[in-house]
């Protein structure tokens, strides 16, 4: 197998939560690239069917409306998705809730909890329901976006920080049970990103660029294309050794 061929998706089926806008959107089209058919979920059903409609000059595309957080949704979701795809090679648990800004005095319980109903709970939602397909077509890659911030702090960013870590620590968990079924388990913690929850965060991309950009050793955000390369990394033979780790995709956030 050439360094080329390592890193196709030819020939799988792959599953993209929070696929409608942003990283997701972007690791969709990336997956479609490297050959993979995507099913493209998301809660907004329109930014889902626009993310499959883009792919569809490429390959395979399936739009699928779900609210992760929803049991009853990801059950439907994913009997429609292995129904269409038969079998299931890789996992992108990328959906994530806009989580209110402030400290545990900040939040009320609603909040938290709905934060990591998303956050956690989807992953955990969609993983379960997709192993056993995973398991069926002999293994697979399932891959928790996490962040940052789920190693290091930031303030008022409580219940974010929180979700990120827990999924780090799932994965790797994950990792450690599914290892003998051929399934491999990472996490990619991306730095901030140029998508729209950064505009809804500070109010504008030029604001976003100046206030977190100096965050990052490379002195600038980052783009979605950057973070989904790597996710087709996780996702294909390329990373064929790696497992419970987390890919730290940060810009140099976490280096200092």
């Amino acid at each position: 197998m050439t360094v080329t061929d390592s890193y196709s998706l030819a020939g799988k089926s792959a599953v993209v939560t929070g696929a409608g806008n942003g990283i997701g959107r972007a690791i969709s089209l990336a997956f479609a690239e490297a050959g993979a058919a995507v099913a493209c979920v998301d809660l907004d059903a329109k930014a889902a069917e626009a993310t499959a409609a883009a792919i569809a000059n490429k390959g395979r595309s399936l739009p699928v409306h779900c609210d992760v957080a929803s049991e009853t949704e990801v059950e439907l979701a994913v009997k429609r998705i292995v129904r269409e795809f038969s079998a299931v090679h890789v996992l992108v648990n990328g959906a994530a809730g806009y989580d209110p800004s402030g400290t545990i005095l900040d939040l009320t319980l609603s909040e938290w909890d709905r934060v990591f109903a998303v956050n956690v709970g989807g992953a955990f939602l969609m993983s379960r329901a997709l192993l056993p397909a995973m398991i069926g077509a002999g293994g697979g890659s399932i891959i928790h976006i996490a962040s940052q911030l789920g190693s290091v702090a930031a303030s008022r960013r409580a219940a974010y920080c929180a979700t990120k870590g827990a999924l780090i620590q799932l994965a790797k968990a994950m990792a450690t049970d599914h290892a003998s079924q051929n399934i491999r388990v990472n996490t990619l913690s991306p730095g901030a990103v140029e998508t729209e929850r950064l505009i809804k965060r500070f109010g504008d991309m030029e604001t976003a660029r100046r206030t977190a950009g100096p965050k990052h050793l490379l002195q600038r955000l980052g783009q979605p294309e950057e973070i989904a390369r790597a996710v087709v990394f996780l996702a294909s033979d390329a990373s064929s050794f790696m497992t419970g780790a987390d890919l730290l995709v940060d810009g140099g956030y976490n280096a200092t």
